[in-house]
């Protein structure tokens, strides 16, 4: 009988990436369980953005993926997203815990069994992905041909390299971008400058111009500080007090600091005491440029010391807070390709810019685009939370119930990937208020206090609660502390319009309408604040300032009316409810719309 010929092996030239975790057996030693678990996470993230390129996933090996793509310039841009995608999600995780994957890249001419891949060409990735450094990226000379000039990163020649089974020599080159290059490959060693971390800091000795030695605790203290206030902001890296303290007393070059600590900014400052008061001086630098980004001065009647250094730190920290999201939203506004967290820093700047409908609508599509790249960003989550609990809280919209339940699914999702986020705990508290359930709201931002000390917010939304839980009088101290804590902040007007409302609330409607004024002073935007200073000089009998404070608030928010207001109510506490029927009424004398 003639032999049946043999059957022809399928081959095919594709775009094949292999990615492990360095130290995966270290990791696994110190956390068997949970190490299992984050491995889980970072591949079910994997996985998403390999379909947003095109690729499938061809196995999982232990610790590892093999994947193929039909096209090398996505299996680059994938590597990259896969990249800074699991940097951000270590960031807030200690180093020696951090899962750290190495990635190599080949095009190569494959075998096809089923659904499994083989060959030299896989091999060839194989080897290139032990070559990488943790975070890192090597290619192969065959993929980087079909890529250079194609795709928004650099590369570094790392030479012919002569890789384990492997015949013939390989030239190798690795990604260079936002830190995923490497310096020692197989002993071959190749300077390639690594961009410093997003939000990456260091707060140097403050300056302690009086001379006075024995105040150089105090000036120390400030700057330690104000180094461990840094640390809270989600995602910042901030290089250690006993490191910063090595430039004590000496004179820097920012640049030259920037570059041996590896961060993009740097922190001076100065105390001087001059009798009963005393004045910090505190700048933020550009460790690139050298350019000044961001000053502030405190200036005080001395008190107690101690007290002094807490409040000087915590005041000082939430205006970094916005300053470095500010800087961090202009860098990513020059990224070709912007990442999760770039989108994330784009997205709270438009929110930090303040509380109007198209800077929350701006807001939300770049939360919205993060969330499409990393469904897994917590930031992301809480500032889209936050969009929708702005917007049901400030204007009285149809679809508010809508908005808050689309908040609470995001929340829920940001405390299971991070329980002990201090901003997320202040989010669901302000959910809470809006949803009825004011005394759960209290224990979610002292929660969030706990977590974070100098989270002003906190503060004046535990006094937010108390006015509708019918404790309005209590309000007014729990503003003035998110007030002391940080006076420049960018949602203060929305504090002061909280005390003016509980004033209104208590019936001390000219006390009311300085705190709402005040508050219109800081921001005009906020449609509410309007409507309610017209109840207050309405019932003052000032009928005509009363009428046009109202014209104003429907310019801002034209569908606002009395019903839409009754029907937002967001409490049941029968002392909240006997309070507002006077506002009710201040607003139909003043002519707000019915409805």
């Amino acid at each position: 009988m003639p032999q049946e010929p043999p059957s022809r092996v399928e081959r095919r030239l594709s775009a094949i990436v292999v990615a492990d975790v360095a130290g995966y057996s270290r990791l696994m030693g110190l956390d068997e369980v949970g190490t299992a678990g984050i491995l889980r996470e970072h591949r079910a993230v994997c996985g998403g953005l390999v379909a947003k390129h095109g690729g499938r996933i061809v196995k999982t090996t232990g610790d590892g993926l093999l994947l193929e793509f039909p096209s090398v310039v996505d299996a680059v841009e994938c590597a990259v997203a896969m990249q800074a995608v699991l940097a951000a999600r270590n960031a807030s995780v200690p180093p020696d815990r951090r899962m750290l994957f190495r990635i190599g890249i080949n095009l190569g001419d494959i075998l096809v069994e089923g659904d499994d891949i083989l060959g030299d060409g896989v091999n060839i990735a194989a080897r290139l992905e032990g070559m990488a450094e943790p975070s890192g990226i090597c290619i192969s000379a065959s993929a980087y041909d079909q890529v250079r000039g194609k795709v928004a990163v650099e590369f570094a020649d790392l030479g012919d390299q002569s890789l384990k089974n492997i015949a013939r020599p390989i030239r190798a080159y690795a990604v260079v971008r936002d830190g995923l290059g490497g310096k020692t490959y197989n002993c071959v060693t190749t300077p390639i400058p690594q961009s410093a971390p997003r939000l990456s800091i260091v707060v140097l000795p403050f300056a302690n111009l009086g001379g006075d030695p024995e105040q150089d605790y105090f000036v120390d203290g400030v700057t330690e500080s104000l180094t461990t206030d840094l640390s809270r902001i989600a995602g910042s890296f901030v290089i250690a007090r006993n490191t910063a303290f090595t430039f004590k007393g000496k004179a820097v070059d920012v640049k030259q600091v920037g570059r041996e600590l590896n961060v993009r900014y740097v922190l001076e400052g100065s105390v001087q005491r001059g009798g009963n008061r005393l004045r910090v001086n505190v700048q933020l630098i550009d460790a690139e440029t050298g350019n000044h980004l961001w000053a502030e001065r405190f200036d005080k009647p001395v008190a107690d010391l101690f007290d002094m250094q807490d409040e000087i730190a915590a005041h000082l920290a939430r205006q970094l807070d916005t300053a470095l999201i500010a800087a961090e939203a202009r860098r990513a506004e020059q990224s070709p390709r912007p990442d999760a967290t770039d989108l994330y820093f784009q997205g709270m700047a438009w929110t930090n810019k303040g509380i109007t409908p198209d800077h929350l609508a701006q807001a939300r599509v770049f939360f919205e685009r993060a969330l499409a790249l990393d469904p897994n960003n917590v930031e992301a989550l809480i500032g889209a939370a936050g969009v929708e609990i702005t917007l049901a809280g400030a204007y009285n919209t149809d679809d508010r119930a809508t908005r808050l339940a689309a908040a609470r699914a995001a929340l829920t999702k940001a405390l299971s990937l991070a329980p002990s986020h201090a901003l997320a705990h202040l989010f669901l508290g302000r959910l809470l208020i809006f949803s009825k359930h004011g005394h759960q709201a209290i224990a979610e931002c002292e929660r969030a206090l706990v977590l974070d000390r100098n989270l002003a917010a906190a503060h004046a939304t535990i006094g937010m609660a108390k006015l509708f839980i019918g404790r309005s009088d209590e309000t007014e101290a729990h503003v003035r502390e998110a007030l002391r804590l940080s006076p420049r902040d960018t949602f203060a007007f929305s504090w002061v319009a909280t005390a003016g409302v509980a004033k209104l609330y208590l019936g001390d409607d000219e006390e009311a309408v300085a705190w709402l004024r005040r508050a219109i002073e800081i921001n005009r935007n906020l449609p509410n604040a309007h409507f309610y200073l017209a109840a207050a000089l309405a019932n003052l009998g000032q009928v005509n300032e009363a009428h046009a404070a109202v014209m104003t608030g429907l310019a801002v928010n034209p569908t606002y009316t009395i019903n839409g207001f009754r029907a937002g109510s967001s409490s049941d506490n029968p002392t909240f409810l006997a309070q507002r029927e006077r506002i009710y009424k201040g607003m139909q004398m003043a002519g707000v719309p019915e409805g």
